[in-house]
């Protein structure tokens, strides 16, 4: 403290775009089945694609429990941007405000209409 560095510090220009980004992974990982369907026919062996479907079908089975988990993470990083930039706001008016009624230059800050 003192030297010019917060004691606080959040990188919210990375918070900001990470729930989107697990949005975005959520919907990727939704459309596994539609990806290997996809490819079916270039890949021509059926062991394969059994086992593609086979994966397809196990995967499903814990991808509910993910696709909560990454929802969740998604709103608390939203959160977070939403109420740091809400106190950031709070602080600095307090600031400005304190910073008004303390200056009592001649014609300056608030002293009382004087």
């Amino acid at each position: 403290m003192g030297k010019g560095k917060s004691d606080l510090t959040l990188p919210l220009s990375e918070l900001e775009g990470y729930g989107s980004r697990l949005r975005s992974l959520k919907t990727r990982l939704d459309h596994t089945k539609k990806l290997f369907e996809s490819y079916r026919d270039d890949i021509g062996d059926g062991s394969v694609n059994d086992a593609l479907g086979d994966f397809e079908s196990n995967w499903e089975d814990g991808r509910e429990d993910i696709t909560q988990q990454l929802d969740a993470l998604a709103k608390m990083s939203d959160a977070v941007v939403r109420e740091f930039r809400k106190l950031d706001d709070e602080l600095a008016k307090q600031v400005n405000d304190k910073m008004r009624t303390e200056d009592k230059r001649p014609g300056k800050g608030n002293t009382g209409g004087k």
